[in-house]
């Protein structure tokens, strides 16, 4: 069931979303060799929790989630688990995906980081990663469909030679962490649902430098390539509005 948020609701995410937004900042001068990602979760879960919220991922699924944050190194796609045993190196990418919980209603996020000196084949799957999310927004218009924005994603990623996770996808949220519709990362144009204003959603392409195949791991969170190559994760939270999509969890680019 798609629920369509009043402009109430919409302020209340809305602070979550400045909240995650937050933990971005606060990680950040962080992201460099000899740090655990057990530090990095310290520094997340303190910087939620002193602007009101609680992370929205603690404690979250079965098994439950043990961190603030999910904190993945190069061939981990998605859902790290933090650990001071971890330590980042020198070359790494760090995946940093967030959740606020606020008032009621939760927050999504994930960057990207570059650790050190990262080779330039690394860095341009990062940065193509992100440019895949900007063009989804650019049907994130009412009257558009999904696939049109699952398709804009799959094009730019996949014109440069990177594969698309299929298994792994972005939602809708609101008071629940994941809520309808399901937000693919490859589609057809013109198909899918069509977006209207009020949906809150997330998009968030996860791409690799390899194949696409992946597996999950024996802490029965963490999701890996199977390949062993790098993948790349950036996602946010936006609304859709009559002017297109607002970018809640992006107060430096709001709009397109």
């Amino acid at each position: 069931m798609i629920i369509l948020k009043t402009p109430e609701e919409i302020e209340h995410i809305r602070k979550a979303c400045l909240i995650t937004a937050s933990v971005f900042e606060a990680v950040k001068p962080w992201i460099k060799p000899g740090v655990s990602t057990g530090q990095l979760d310290r520094i997340v879960d303190e910087t939620i929790r002193s602007q009101g919220a609680t992370p929205s991922f603690l404690g979250y699924g079965e098994p439950p989630f043990p961190g603030a944050a999910c904190i993945s190194i190069n061939d981990e796609v998605v859902h790290g688990i933090p650990s001071d045993t971890v330590v980042l190196k020198d070359g790494d990418i760090v995946s940093v995906d967030v959740g606020s919980y606020l008032n009621g209603y939760h927050s999504d996020a994930c960057r990207t980081f570059l650790c050190g000196n990262v080779s330039e084949e690394v860095k341009n799957l990062v940065r193509v990663t992100e440019e895949s999310f900007w063009k989804g927004m650019e049907y994130a218009y009412p009257g558009k469909r999904l696939g049109d924005i699952s398709h804009a994603v799959q094009a730019h990623c996949e014109s440069h030679g990177y594969g698309i996770i299929r298994e792994l996808s972005g939602h809708g949220i609101g008071q629940d962490l994941h809520e309808d519709p399901e937000i693919l990362n490859y589609g057809n144009p013109g198909k899918g649902l069509r977006l209207q204003a009020g949906m809150v959603l997330c998009l968030e392409p996860m791409v690799t430098l390899g194949s696409r195949q992946i597996m999950l791991t024996e802490d029965e969170w963490t999701i890996i390539t199977r390949d062993g190559k790098p993948a790349s994760h950036y996602e946010n939270t936006f609304v859709i509005t009559d002017d297109g999509p607002e970018i809640l969890t992006c107060p430096e680019r709001p709009r397109l």
